[in-house]
Parts: C-alpha cells; structure tokens; sequence
C-alpha cells in the first residue's frame, strides 16, 4: 500500500512456500476458524447475489467458499506475487475459472481503477500496512454494504514486543514491518466513510471487526 511496499517487495515473507503451505491446509481442512466467522458475518450481512473485494487475501480461500454459497464474483488485490499461480489452481478445482479478477497492485495507491463491491475484507492485513487510517478509508469507500476487518487488538505488550519483530525483520533486509493500531482509528475512518460498527469480537490477540452501511432508499 502507499506508503509501504511495491507489488512484489512482500515476496520474501509471503513467499511460494507460505503460500504452498495455504493451499495445503485448505485442500485438507478448508476455511479455519477466523475465515469461517468472515464468510459467516459476510453471509448474515450479503445475502445472495453480491459481489467482493479481498484485499491481501492470499490463495483466495474465503473468495472459494463464498462464491460457491451466493456470491457472483470476486476480486483479490495483493501485494505478494506468490500466491498467483497456486491461487489459480484451487479456482481451477472448483470450478469457478472467469468469476476472479486477480491483481497483484497497490490497493490504496490503484484504488480508483478497482471497482467497489458488495463485500470488502481485509484478514490480518490493517496490521501490515503504517496508514491505517488511509487503507480503511479506501477499504471503507470500496464497500457498498459491509466491510469486515480482522487485526490485533492494541494491547501494551503487543505494543511491547512488537519492535522486537521489526528489528529481525530489518536485519533480514525486509521491507516487511507489522504496525498495531488504535482500534478508535480503524473505527473512526470507516465510520467516516459512513458505516457504522456493526460487530466487534475480541479474542487473546485478534479482533474482528464488522461495518455495515445502510441501504440506500
């Protein structure tokens, strides 16, 4: 995202064998239990017949499950290269070749060229990005009836450890970095692109958060 990383910086994190590693899991044991509380709150909020736009959404495993039960068509943004070709096998398996726009870009930077849709997620990806308040804006804008968003919850020894993290990940030469945010910050930039906070489960380190926007008319 602006800001953060060109299309291709991330590879060395999100590498072929994380993305290797995705696709197995899910080949085994489909969506865990995060993907399967977005598809739900997605599902609850959607309906049938809606569109969506994963931001960062790895080999697109909450895309298959949702299209499969009332979804039209997808479209995945991602910064890592990786993901692509295994990605294009599992929509191959099931079946549902020419309903996924794949993008390896800049969301917050090519926002304007991507259409907005129904469903907007973003999983453990406000947490990798500095500008916050700029991805969950665009995020915000993009979504025509809701937005759901999983990230750490602001905790001091998160806060705390956090740096220790980013010090290997510089050692290594990465130009990966891991951000906790304020969740009033997250919740305010949505909210100023006129949703309201709908849902919010907290758990030991992960928190997901669920904006609906109301219908128009």
């Amino acid at each position: 995202m602006s800001g953060c990383c060109a299309p291709g910086d991330l590879d060395d994190i999100f590498s072929p064998s994380q993305a290797a590693s995705d696709a197995r899991a899910y080949r085994r044991s489909g969506l865990d239990a995060e993907a399967r509380r977005i598809a739900d709150a997605v599902r609850r909020v959607a309906g049938e017949g809606y569109t969506m736009l994963e931001i960062g959404g790895g080999i697109g495993a909450i895309q298959l499950a949702l299209l499969r039960e009332g979804a039209t068509s997808a479209t995945n943004v991602e910064l890592s290269r990786s993901y692509e070709a295994l990605a294009r096998e599992l929509i191959a398996e099931a079946g549902l070749d020419g309903r996924v726009d794949r993008r390896v870009a800049d969301f917050v930077a090519d926002a304007a060229s991507i259409a907005p849709a129904d469903a907007v997620i973003l999983q453990r990806v406000v947490c990798c990005y500095p500008n916050a308040v700029g991805l969950v804006e665009a995020a915000a804008r993009h979504a025509r009836r809701v937005l759901v968003l999983t990230f750490p919850i602001d905790r001091w020894w998160i806060r705390l450890l956090l740096p220790l993290g980013n010090a290997w990940l510089r050692v290594r030469r990465s130009k990966f970095r891991s951000f906790v945010h304020a969740t009033r910050t997250v919740v305010d930039a949505a909210e100023q692109q006129g949703l309201r906070l709908d849902i919010r489960r907290r758990g030991f380190l992960w928190q997901m958060l669920v904006f609906t926007r109301e219908a128009s008319g």
